[in-house]
């Protein structure tokens, strides 16, 4: 039998169960990668720079002999079932309402022309169908969803890789014919500093994440220190299976039980995963409408210049700035800090969150459609267990207790580093003699505040106490 194993975001050997399944049955495997450039949201920017060295890696265990095409899936696939003589077609599933859709009319069109069709899960500890409340509905608070996750939790071990694979030698395109990479100019060099796209890689940031968990309950929102996993990218392309995390998490608090608080609490973040995806599937509109629907007409400002200020990193608020400067050197952002700029577009600029959005989809490693819209809803108020209104993140307070010495601004805005830790989350409020003497000149070598924060503050409860 030959089989095509159509490689989406399970970029992996270990725990991937379209291609295990496809080894057991002893086929000869065309290992396939398709772009689809039609989808809208296909990867962005930073995404494509990891997907291409991811890509590189998974080949190379392949021995080289990976397909590589972009297009129509639909068209793809019938065209190489055609010309290889495939009689089987093996995919691990993906949840976006557009994915969806053209994963159950592909598997029906093939089915009935006698092909195999397999689809597995690898992707999520729960179907997100799975979980329901007590009127049979889909969970729009996460506690509640995540006590019912927990509860029913029988998860199957992760399935170590395969010794070998019977791969077919098949005519293919190359990687670089993807166009992945950036060229002119080529912006990526802060991320080839920071990451190590690929299986192995996504091991080793767990391996060393797992030596480190003690203290993270207390240390994952300090901005300053090394605390949290920098595993959302290795997970969003599939890198490494959340079975893998669950297991390792629950192997690893075995054999240490005092760091079972913060090996749960992290197991928690993965919990809000879940439910992310859990809530895209039954809403999928979630990626661009409101779920609440008197957020339909809210009043959004249209400010195109204090857009780009925010993006840039060049609003006067230090640890906003901070936060947008590391995403665009680094392709990522620290989860507090992605909380403290959000909130800063939405309730101090009053931008509309779509905007944010598209702009962390374009610049995140870890770019996920659930993750993405479920978080930006939850910022604005719209979302499923939003924070109330009135919860407005004060850049300077947020600044101050969580990177209290300015360790992570004087990383990122350097142009500060010489203040001291009273003012380096609030520049504009020292005296002119400490900004000389720091070589700061408010205005021209690091920027006066782009809106007040206070009065801005005010204006958005104004705003959302009036909605409906």
């Amino acid at each position: 039998m030959k089989c095509i194993v159509w490689f989406r975001k399970d970029l992996r050997l270990t725990d991937n169960p379209a291609l295990l399944e496809a080894i057991r049955l002893k086929a000869d495997i065309i290992p396939l990668f398709i772009l689809e450039n039609h989808n809208r949201w296909q990867p962005g920017g930073a995404s494509r720079w990891w997907l291409h060295h991811s890509l590189a890696d998974l080949n190379s265990k392949l021995e080289g002999k990976m397909v590589f095409r972009q297009g129509k899936a639909a068209s793809i696939l019938k065209e190489l079932i055609v010309e290889s003589g495939a009689t089987a077609v093996f995919w691990n599933r993906r949840y976006g309402p557009e994915d969806i859709a053209i994963d159950t009319a592909l598997k029906s069109e093939l089915q009935d022309k006698g092909i195999l069709v397999k689809t597995f899960n690898s992707h999520l500890l729960f179907e997100p169908w799975e979980i329901t409340n007590n009127q049979g509905k889909f969970f729009q608070v996460f506690t509640p969803y995540w006590k019912k996750c927990i509860a029913q939790a029988n998860i199957s071990k992760p399935i170590p890789p395969p010794p070998e694979i019977q791969l077919l030698d098949y005519t293919k395109n190359s990687l670089t014919s993807l166009n992945l990479l950036p060229t002119q100019p080529d912006w990526a060099t802060g991320l080839r500093q920071t990451w190590t796209p690929g299986e192995a890689g996504a091991q080793e940031r767990f391996d060393h994440f797992l030596g480190d968990l003690k203290g993270y309950k207390g240390n994952r929102n300090r901005l300053d220190r090394e605390a949290t996993s920098h595993l959302s990218p290795h997970l969003a392309w599939g890198e490494i299976s959340v079975r893998q995390i669950w297991h390792g998490i629950y192997a690893h608090i075995a054999s240490n039980l005092a760091i079972e608080t913060d090996a749960l609490t992290f197991l928690s973040e993965i919990g809000w995963r879940e439910f992310s995806y859990h809530l895209l599937y039954h809403v999928p509109t979630l990626p661009q409408q409101p779920l609440k629907p008197q957020f339909a007409n809210f009043p959004w400002q249209e400010n195109p210049s204090a857009f780009k200020k925010w993006a840039q990193g060049l609003t006067g608020y230090p640890i906003v700035d901070a936060g947008m400067r590391e995403l665009w050197h680094t392709g990522y952002m620290h989860n507090r800090v992605r909380m403290i700029v959000a909130s800063f577009l939405i309730k101090d600029l009053l931008l509309p969150w779509q905007d944010g959005e598209a702009w962390f989809w374009d610049t995140l490693v870890d770019a996920d459609l659930a993750n993405n819209s479920a978080n930006w809803q939850w910022v604005a108020g719209c979302g499923a267990d939003a924070a109330p209104y009135f919860r407005i993140f004060n850049p300077v307070l947020q600044g101050e207790k969580f990177d209290p010495e300015g360790n992570y601004v004087r990383r990122w805005v350097p142009e500060l580093r010489l203040l001291s830790n009273d003012f380096i989350h609030k520049p504009w409020q020292t005296s002119s003699i400490k900004l000389k003497e720091a070589g700061i000149k408010l205005g021209s070598t690091y920027p006066e505040p782009i809106i007040n924060h206070d009065k801005a503050r005010l204006r958005a409860l104004e705003i959302y106490k009036s909605l409906p």
